[in-house]
């Protein structure tokens, strides 16, 4: 039995930043994807990358704010860590998203890398669309629009994305500086970046 995920949201998270400087922030997104926005003092650890280090994160003794673009990736996040023991985990709702909404302050990068689900978008919407303007000629071609929304459809419903997973590795969404083995070692340490 999976035990629902303790969410906070981002006025009470300012507040525990403020009264417990050890609470750590993990951003769960793409390293292209906090390079361009993310939240003072927060650790990038994608998501992608956290079974690798799951282990050593569960042995951290600061509570864990588990953050992402929205909230979905944190989520998963929050699985894997619960497996592992983790038990002083948070998860920030709504994610970057609602933290900007509600005034937090942020550090911008120089670049403007869409996030992950805008791309996850735009790639579906673009075989979609080929798909159908291709059925005109070819009726089979249907299918691939068809096989894109059975896709989607998945997607909500397990609350996971096999193209947002793929669109993750994908050279774009890496950062040039990030190394996630450093990140934990920070951690570990008690640094905050």
């Amino acid at each position: 039995m999976t035990v629902a995920p303790q969410t906070i949201d981002a006025a009470q998270c300012r507040k525990l930043l403020a009264e417990d400087p050890a609470i750590r922030i993990i951003d769960v997104r793409t390293g292209g994807e906090f390079d361009s926005v993310h939240i003072p003092g927060s650790h990038n650890v994608p998501l992608d990358t956290l079974d690798a280090y799951a282990s050593e994160l569960a042995q951290l003794d600061q509570s864990l704010v588990l953050v992402c673009q929205s909230g979905a990736r944190a989520s998963q996040a929050n699985v894997t860590l619960a497996a592992q023991g983790t038990t002083q985990l948070l998860l920030l709702d709504g994610g970057i998203d609602a933290w900007q909404a509600t005034g937090g302050e942020v550090n911008r990068g120089q670049t403007d890398k869409w996030a992950l689900d805008r791309q996850v978008r735009l790639v579906a919407g673009s075989i979609s669309l080929v798909g159908v303007m291709a059925s005109m000629v070819v009726p089979q071609a249907k299918w691939l629009a068809g096989g894109v929304a059975a896709g989607l459809t998945f997607s909500a419903v397990s609350n996971t994305c096999a193209m947002g997973n793929v669109l993750a590795r994908l050279p774009y969404n890496q950062s040039k500086d990030h190394d996630v083995a450093d990140v934990v070692a920070d951690l570990r340490e008690g640094v905050k970046r």
